[in-house]
Order: C-alpha cells, then structure tokens, then sequence
C-alpha cells in the first residue's frame, strides 16, 4: 500500500497533466479556427482588391480622354494665337517695307541734288582759279607799272621803307631816353617814399573792425528767462557786478552784452556762457562765476600781453607794462584794434629804421609802446600821450622811447630819428587802405570811381580795378576796339583819372583785348 501523500501528489500530477493536454488540444482548436478566419477574410480582400483596380482602371481610361480633349483644344488654340501674330507681323514688316521704299526714294532725290550742287562747286572753283591767275597776272603789271613810276625795283623800295622805319625808331628811342633820364632825376625825390612803400608792402596785419556790443548765443529762448530771474534779480546781479548792460529782446537764442569797456564786456561773456553751461542761475552763483571770469580775463590780458612783445621780439618790458599792452586787445580806435595797430605800428618801424640804418630793436620798443596810454585813458584824466608817456618813465624805459611816445601825434618835437620813424609808422599803420572805417569808406569810393570811368568809354566790356587801386584792368569788346585803338583808349582813361581823380603814386592802366576762334571737330 503505497503511502497517502504519495497518492496526493500522483494525483495532482495526474490533474496537471490533464490539464496541460486540455490546454494544448484547445490552442491548436483555437489555431486552426483563426487560420480559417484569416483566409477567409484574405479571400475577401482579393475580391475587393479586383474590384478596385477594375474601377481606376475604367476611371484612369476616362481621365486619360479628358486630357487627350484638353490637348486638343490648347493645341487649337495656341495654333490660332500664333496665326493671329504671324498675321500682325507680316502687316508690320509690309508697313516697314513701305517706309524703307519711301527713304529710299528721298535718298535718291537727295543723292541727285547734291550731285547737282557738286556739279556747281566745281564750275565755281574753275572761275576762282581763272580769277587767281588774272588777278596775279594784274598784280604783277601793277607792280611793273609801280616800278617804272618810281625808278625803284622791289628790293630797292623794301630797303627805303626799312631806313624809314629805322630813323623813326632812332627817334623815338632817343625820345624815350630824354623820358627815362627825366624820370631818373625824379626818382631821387621819392627814395623816402619808397622806403615807406617797401615797410607797408612787407609787414602783414590782420585788423577786426570791433564794436561795442557783443552776442551770446543761447541754447534756447526758455534760458532767456532764468537769465532774468525772478522779478529780474538775476540780471540786475550779473549787470552791477560786470558793469554791463545786458539787452534781452526778440533776438531768438541770443543776448546782447553792451558796453564801452572791452574788458568788462569780456568779462560778462565769459561769466555768461559758464552760467549757460551749468544752468545753475541764481545771485550766489552769478556772483561767483564773475569772480572767476576777472581772473580769467586778467591771466588772458596777460598772455597776450607776452605774445605781443613775442611777436615784435621785445624783450625786457617791465611785467606791468605788458599788462597793460594786453589791456590794449579790449580798446578800439575808429574800429581799428589798438594792440593789433601798435604791433603793426612796431613792425613797420623796424622795417623803416632797417632801411635807413637806425637802431631796429628801439624803433620796434618805441613802436610797440607808442599808444599805451590807450590801455587806462579811459580810468584817468590826460590824453593816451600823456598818460603813455608817464607810464613810460614810472616803469624806467629810455629817453628816446619817452620821446617817441610823446612825439607820435606832434604833441613835442621830436629828438631822435627814432620818434621821427615811429610818428610815420604810426600814420602808415592808420591811414593805409582798409586800416579804419572812415579811410576804407573813401578807399571803396576811389575804387568804384576807377572803375566807373573806365567803363563810361565806349568798347570797354568790364573793367577791375586792384592791388589796392594801382592797377586798373580794362577788358574790352575785340569787334569793337582795334589793336591800334587799344593804345588810344589807354591814354584816354589815364587823362580823364588823372583830372577826375586824387590819389597818391600813380596808377597803371592796362588794356587787354582778347580775340578767339573756335571750331568744332565733327
């Protein structure tokens, strides 16, 4: 008898068996159903598959006798479009053919007419040339007839003429000898004068007609208000403390600084554009900012102080009187500026006491110094002679430069050949062309006066004068004035100058007539 438990698992063994085999027998069941299925479901999809390609076969049939329509028609179509341009063009090209025949025909009318004018040119030249051979054959009868008259042969008459012609020139070169030694023994008149001529020619200064105004310019018109302030305390600050009179009016983005002193209006235009440029604009810092514009004014009065005595190339100058030469950049005399005229004034005396062989480094001391009274006559009673003249004997300068201070507008004799050098730089440097308003006035007159003589005369196109009115350019008309009358015409608007006219020297009047011919290469 075999055990309980054994029995228990034969059991379940047996029981797994069974039902390991059961599910074994039921898959292959399973298997075999859905081999079935799927063949019938394939068989399905053959039927279908042959029924669709039965359809898009009919239906590709269709679509490709559509297309065989469609191409049919564009090809119609294109065929009538090209048969309709190939008829316009043919009518275009029929339409030029009738233009060429028609050019053609004027070119053969043409071809005829110039062959007949050729026809005529040529007979026209045959005349000229039988006309050339009777007149050669005339001229040179005349010139027997001519020899026989006067018993002379041609040769013989050229050399008359040339001894003729010789014995005039003879003449007028001795003519013009006698003129030259005439002019010779003038020109010992006028040594002094060339002497000036030659300093005012080579020394060269720049003069800036100065006024008594000066223009700030704004970044906008609203600054115009904080520049007044309130109830005006911002002007009436900046006006006591500069001693200028500010003028704020209709002027977009500017205000006008008035004043006789150069130096205060400097000054107010410092102190204004840094008040601008900080924006800060109040009493306190008005104040303030004009404190540091004298400073910077007086260190600018000084340095040019120094480039003036740089410039002329005087050296040694008491401190103060270079200040006070600086002061002289803020003074004007009739619109002339006094530092730049008494740095001209220096120059031209070195250049005159070079020519006569005086002393040039005093005479440019003396020159350099003559006006600087001018610096604080404006502060003190007396003339700028005085005050200059003074002023050179405080700060030690020598005799002959007190002398020539003193003697520059006459006011004492002069002593040396120093203030006699400097009393005439002085008045070359102030009455020359352009130097003051007044003179330059009368020089612009004198210059428009030879100019509109000029061109009253008749032939005259335009006339120039320059170089300061010593030459007068006078273009004329080549169809109206000869080269012959061209000498006449010069002669006459040189008389009606010199009896119209003041001037000093003389003035050159130069005729140029111009002729030209112009042709074009085709």
């Amino acid at each position: 008898m075999l055990p309980v438990a054994i029995k228990i698992i034969l059991a379940i063994v047996v029981m797994l068996v069974v039902i390991v085999v059961t599910a074994l027998i039921a898959k292959k069941v399973s298997i075999q159903n859905y081999k079935e299925r799927e063949e019938s479901k394939l068989g399905d999809a053959e039927t279908k598959a042959r029924v669709i390609i039965d359809e898009a076969l009919k239906t590709a049939e269709t679509k490709k006798r559509e297309a065989l329509l469609e191409a049919k028609e564009e090809a119609i179509k294109n065929k009538k479009e090209i048969e309709r341009e190939s008829k316009e063009r043919r009518a275009e090209l029929q339409q030029y053919e009738k233009r060429v025949l028609s050019k053609e025909e004027a070119l053969d009318k043409k071809s005829e007419v110039l062959e007949k004018r050729e026809s005529k040119l040529n007979e026209k030249n045959a005349d000229l040339d039988k006309q050339k051979q009777e007149l050669a054959k005339i001229k040179e009868s005349h010139l027997r007839e001519l020899e026989k008259i006067s018993g002379l042969t041609t040769e013989e008459a050229k050399e008359y003429l040339l001894r003729s012609v010789e014995e005039d020139v003879k003449h007028e070169k001795a003519v013009l000898i006698k003129e030259l030694e005439r002019q010779a023994k003038e020109e010992a008149d006028k040594k002094a004068k060339d002497y000036v001529v030659t300093a005012i020619q080579r020394c060269a200064a720049d003069h800036v007609a100065e006024t008594t105004i000066t223009v700030v310019q704004l970044p906008n018109d609203e600054m115009k208000g904080r520049i007044i302030g309130r109830e005006g305390r911002n002007i009436r600050t900046l006006e006591t403390m500069t001693g200028v009179n500010l003028i704020i009016d209709d002027t977009p983005e500017a205000v006008v600084l008035s004043s006789f002193d150069g130096v205060r209006r400097e000054v107010a235009r410092i102190a204004l554009e840094k008040l601008i440029v900080d924006g800060r604009i109040h009493p306190a810092r008005i104040e303030e900012t004009v404190e540091k514009a004298q400073k910077e004014v007086e260190s600018m009065i000084r340095e040019e102080g120094e480039a003036a005595t740089l410039e002329v190339g005087v050296h040694g100058i008491n401190p103060e009187l270079i200040r006070l030469l600086g002061r002289m950049k803020f003074r004007t005399s009739y619109g002339q500026n006094a530092l730049k005229h008494s740095i001209e004034v220096a120059h031209l005396s070195g250049l005159l006491a070079g020519e006569i062989g005086a002393d040039v480094r005093l005479a440019k001391r003396a020159g350099l110094l003559h006006d600087i009274g001018k610096s604080i006559d404006q502060d003190m009673e007396g003339t700028h002679v005085q005050i200059g003249a003074e002023l050179c004997r405080k700060y030690k300068e020598s005799a002959t430069v007190i002398n020539a201070v003193e003697a520059h507008h006459g006011d004492v004799e002069p002593e040396t050949m120093i203030a006699c050098i400097v009393q005439a730089a002085d008045t070359i440097s102030a009455a020359r062309p352009g130097a003051r308003r007044e003179t330059l006035e009368t020089y612009t007159n004198r210059l428009k006066q030879l100019e509109d003589i000029s061109n009253g005369f008749q032939g005259v196109e335009k006339s120039f004068a320059i170089q300061a009115g010593r030459e007068l350019r006078v273009m004329v008309v080549p169809e109206k004035i000869s080269d012959d009358e061209m000498v006449l015409l010069a002669r006459d608007i040189s008389k009606q100058i010199e009896s119209e006219l003041k001037y000093p020297g003389q003035i050159k009047v130069n005729v140029i007539r111009e002729s030209r011919v112009t042709d074009y290469a085709k």
